[in-house]
């Protein structure tokens, strides 16, 4: 029996490339592979491998490191243009710093050193197969952002709260009061600020965007209001301050929830009687600017607290516009990614372009404490770690894949209502089946009927009944027929909901997701 028995017939037509100029490793490893039912063709340099590629597209690519002629990581760059889908395994004797940084360095699924383990070739085969297929998969369900001027301003977003949004932007955009941006860390306040500034008439004045939390106490006021030479130490010259610099134009104050006291008042006077004076100085400076302050803090007890002054707070709340958290509006998941991708493809930093179904149901399902922000270091992250042109769940953060996993076995409606919400808009694909995944086992039911419509039997004489048919007709998979009709059964029981079948089934949803694509199943 072969080693890999549990191989697929999808797998059995893919092709896997061995290229090596060693005819005994071309050799061994081509039996190795035909004899576990795959398909296998071989070349004995790197110029004829790339050939091999180029016509035959191969799904797997075992490759040399070191071989006359074109070297292995060279043939690698080839190959990366010549079947960018494919998952390349270089083949070392030398597990080396250098080979393993190379090999990722240039696009390498993985590496494997020689002599051969043949579990670790066949595991690491059927690994490239599911990771192939799972590119495969992204391209064919893949939809792209629409290039339009929508997204120009960064903010993106089709849910009812963005909708929200954007209407009051739309509605405060054009007219200069003072508006107060709310809402939690990295959802966008300063892009929301300098959405306002553009679509208002002083567009084409200055925007200056300042972050009260990050200047030291004693310089804010300096920063804000500037100073006059000689005012402290330090101030060898006079400064103009960020006001006078935005005069006729609009300024965003970020964090104003940690603003001093002092430069509270300031701040005041300067909405109130459009007045500003430099630290140190004694004469009053007429500004007119538009402001437009964000926080994360609840100003309302700060002003019950009377650590924020209510007449400033009153000034600053003329219109509030509140955020909504990335997990209040998963939906949004989806373009937010295709749009960073996009961003960061246009900017050359990465030749990642899409992301696989699987991946994308995973962030849908995260939680987000760190919003849009954290969301799009995930992004940049797994382009860094993505083999080819597509993020696939394994180049993800595992402190996300985690987390999703600990909120589902936890909580099996809350991942239930997860998955629905997810599901409007990621497309329900079914699971990629792997070749290493080892068939569920059929627990004996509590009921004693089994496959059976009549009086109920015991268990032992259900098997019995079955056993006889296996042995009279050798074309028949009972045992196949017996998973099939279970889950067939569980799904119509349950109207198709995959988390409580798999439940009943007493297996994974993943695996169940798996047997429902190996038998066809249609629910």
């Amino acid at each position: 029996m072969p080693l890999n028995a549990n191989n697929t017939h999808t797998d059995a037509a893919r092709l896997i490339a061995i290229i090596d100029d060693d005819a005994e490793i071309r050799y061994s490893l081509h039996r190795v592979l035909t004899a576990n039912g795959y398909r296998a063709a071989t070349a004995s340099s790197g110029r004829d491998g790339i050939a091999l590629a180029r016509k035959e597209l191969p799904q797997v690519i075992f490759l040399d490191n070191r071989m006359e002629g074109m070297s292995g990581i060279e043939t690698l760059q080839h190959l990366r243009s010549a079947c960018p889908n494919a998952m390349v395994i270089l083949m070392t004797a030398f597990g080396t710093t250098q080979t393993a940084i190379e090999a990722m360095k240039y696009g390498a699924f993985d590496y494997i050193i020689k002599p051969f383990d043949v579990k670790k070739v066949l595991s690491l085969t059927d690994a490239a197969l599911k990771a192939n297929r799972e590119l495969e998969a992204a391209k064919e369900h893949y939809i792209p952002l629409l290039n339009s001027d929508d997204y120009k301003e960064g903010i993106v977003g089709s849910s009812e709260k963005m909708q929200q949004v954007f209407k009051m932007i739309g509605q405060v955009a054009a007219k200069d009061f003072t508006v107060l941006i709310t809402g939690e860390s990295g959802t966008g306040k300063e892009l929301v600020a300098r959405c306002l500034h553009q679509h208002s008439h002083l567009a084409e004045r200055p925007f200056m965007a300042v972050n009260c939390a990050a200047i030291p106490e004693n310089l804010i006021e300096s920063e804000l209001f500037g100073h006059e030479r000689g005012s402290f130490t330090g101030a060898a010259q006079q400064r103009i301050g960020i006001f006078e610099q935005c005069d006729g134009g609009t300024i965003f104050l970020d964090e104003i929830g940690d603003m001093t006291p002092a430069t509270q008042t300031k701040i005041l006077r300067a909405l109130q009687q459009g007045e500003i004076q430099r630290v140190g100085g004694t004469g009053v400076i007429k500004v007119k600017v538009r402001l437009i302050a964000a926080t994360n803090k609840d100003l309302e007890k700060m002003v019950e607290e009377k650590t924020f002054r209510e007449d400033l707070y009153y000034r600053l709340n003329v219109v509030r516009l509140r955020l909504p958290s990335l997990r209040e509006r998963l939906e949004d998941v989806p373009p937010l990614v295709d749009y960073m991708l996009q961003r960061l493809v246009k900017n050359q930093r990465t030749r990642v372009t899409q992301i696989s179904p699987e991946a994308l149901s995973i962030l849908t399902r995260y939680r987000w404490p760190g919003n849009v922000r954290e969301l799009e270091n995930v992004i940049q992250r797994s382009t860094v770690m993505a083999k080819g042109e597509t993020i696939l769940p394994k180049d993800l953060p595992q402190e996300v894949c985690q987390s999703v996993a600990g909120n589902t076995a936890a909580s099996p409606d809350r991942a239930e209502e997860e998955e629905a919400n997810a599901a409007e808009a990621v497309p329900q694909l079914p699971a990629i089946p792997t070749a290493t995944e080892a068939a569920p086992a059929i627990e004996p039911p509590e009921s004693p009927a089994l496959l059976h419509s009549g009086p109920a039997i015991s268990f032992g004489d259900a098997c019995d009944i079955l056993y006889e048919r296996v042995r009279c007709s050798t074309e028949q998979n009972i045992l196949g027929e017996i998973e099939r009709e279970m889950i067939a059964r569980a799904l119509k029981e349950t109207g198709g909901n995959q988390v409580k079948a798999s439940s009943i089934l007493g297996i994974t949803r993943a695996t169940l997701r798996k047997r429902i694509d190996d038998f066809k199943l249609r629910y």
